[in-house]
């Protein structure tokens, strides 16, 4: 049975699955996603605040956008909001930079030991042996 939350933006109680918000506040942030995609496509270079006036869709949550790397800012874009949460660079969508993104993965497939060779995995004494169990007569 799934658990029962409270939407964080309605407080409407729903079953959670893998979101903090009910469904049907999950399908008008898709409209305000799409109503904020379509004014960046007729309106390239546009700045956050000038899409938040001519949408309505907070800055806030235009920026929330960015951060789910749902939207980028433009390359010519010299003032970026966004900075890497690591290492204060700025940053055009994301949470992170390519760099900081990078060590991360590094950091994670060390700890879980994805770095390893097939070889490293098992450490054998070289004496052990596959064979294959057959059923005994009689059992």
């Amino acid at each position: 049975m799934p658990e029962l939350r409270n939407c964080i933006r309605c407080g409407k109680v729903f079953a959670y699955t893998y979101n903090p918000v009910c469904n049907k506040c999950l399908e008008q942030e898709e409209e305000e996603f799409k109503r904020v995609k379509e004014y960046i496509y007729e309106n390239p270079g546009s700045t956050v605040f000038e899409v938040s006036d001519a949408t309505g869709i907070s800055v806030e949550k235009i920026m929330k956008f960015l951060r789910e790397e749902r939207l980028e800012l433009s390359s010519d874009n010299t003032n970026l909001l966004l900075e890497c949460e690591s290492c204060g660079r700025p940053i055009k969508s994301g949470r992170y930079c390519e760099e900081c993104k990078n060590q991360i993965a590094s950091e994670m497939k060390r700890e879980f030991g994805l770095n390893k060779s097939k070889h490293e995995y098992a450490k054998t004494s070289g004496k052990e042996r596959m064979h294959v169990i057959r059923k005994r007569e009689g059992r």
